[in-house]
């Protein structure tokens, strides 16, 4: 019987079925995933157009606008002191001259706590409106990626360039506009 492995046709067969054992693996899998789905979801776009990030601002500012409101007038007391002293102080005596001085020491000094204050609280519900956002946008996210078949989805912050094709944050803001659509409040 010829041999068409050649005088060293068990060296031949042996590196035949080492390449075979090495690039099975790699074929079998580009065979079963030919094309890996992959999205890419522009974050920034769902935070400026999400109906729960604009329903949360708006939450937000109705919360804050007598806070806001009170703030302003303070300034305005502020600043009618100001002008007070501006014009009178070099009609007034220096004991009255110097007690409206420290008054308007005392009002800036308060305002600028309770503008502080305010700001801090602020941020802090801002902050906790935003984490509570963020948890519906990954949630919907994942449940649209698993549905549509994705096999990944990233977002905008470590992407350098995204084609159009791979952008589904159209679908997924769809997505969160439903969601909130059907949790709104009659």
């Amino acid at each position: 019987m010829i041999n068409p492995f050649g005088a060293s046709g068990r060296f031949a067969k042996c590196a035949l079925i080492a390449a075979l054992a090495l690039f099975a693996p790699a074929w079998t899998f580009a065979q079963t995933n030919a094309s890996p789905r992959i999205g890419y979801i522009d974050v920034k776009r769902l935070i400026d157009t999400a109906p729960q990030f604009l329903e949360s601002k708006a939450k937000l500012e109705r919360e804050f606008a007598k806070q806001n409101a009170q703030i302003n007038a303070d300034d305005a007391k502020l600043a009618a002191l100001k002008q007070r002293y501006e014009r009178d102080s070099a009609i007034m005596t220096k004991d009255n001259a110097d007690a409206l001085k420290r008054e308007i020491d005392a009002t800036e000094r308060d305002n600028k706590r309770r503008r502080d204050e305010a700001r801090t609280e602020f941020n802090e519900r801002g902050r906790a409106e935003n984490a509570r956002n963020f948890a519906v946008i990954n949630d919907t996210a994942i449940e649209y990626a698993r549905t549509q078949g994705y096999d990944m989805v990233v977002g905008s912050q470590a992407v350098l360039y995204a084609s159009a094709r791979l952008d589904i944050t159209d679908a997924v803001l769809q997505r969160l506009k439903e969601l909130n659509a059907g949790s709104a409040k009659p």
